[in-house]
Parts: structure tokens; C-alpha cells; sequence
């Protein structure tokens, strides 16, 4: 599902509420979780999961086409840890 198809089954979902508003909300969320991740915050969301930023350290990593060593430089990358209900639902479990 892309972020247009979300805000359309929303809009279904909630017919009382304007799409360009549903728009906003979920453009405005993400640029929340966006922007805490850039601070290097931790967001968490009861039942769904996770996001935080972790850091990699340089390494020598290699061309997968020459097989000549590369140097690949430390990095910070987002990170998402769903959480025990979304396993549970999404295992068929719940």
C-alpha cells in the first residue's frame, strides 16, 4: 500500500472527513516521526511498533561486481521493531 492508497481507504473509512484533510493528518504524522528520527529520538506506537535510528560503523564492504574492497562510511539508519500485536495479527494469531 502507498500513502495515497492509505489516505483513499481512510477516506472510505471516514466519509464525514475531507480527503485534503486526511492528507494533511497523515502527511503531518509522518513528518513528526521524520523529524524526531533526525533528532535521534525514539517513536513508539503502543501495539503497532517502533522507529528508531541506529548507527553503523565504517567497515570495508566489497564491489559485487569487481570484488575490489570498498571503504563504506558509518552511517545512522532508521529502524523499525514491529510490536507484539502487529506480529500476533499479522501471524494469523489474533
Amino acid at each position: 500500500m502507498i500513502k495515497s492508497e492509505l489516505i483513499e481507504k481512510l477516506a472510505e473509512a471516514h466519509p464525514h472527513l475531507y480527503q485534503k484533510d486526511l492528507e494533511r493528518v497523515v502527511n503531518a504524522v509522518l513528518e513528526e516521526i521524520t523529524q524526531a528520527l533526525e533528532r535521534g529520538d525514539r517513536v513508539e506506537l503502543r501495539g503497532f511498533g517502533a522507529f528508531s535510528v541506529r548507527h553503523r560503523p565504517a567497515r570495508q564492504g566489497r564491489n559485487p561486481r569487481t570484488g575490489d574492497p570498498v571503504s563504506v562510511k558509518e552511517k545512522h539508519v532508521p529502524f523499525f521493531k514491529t510490536g507484539k500485536e502487529l506480529r500476533e495479527r499479522v501471524d494469523g494469531k489474533a
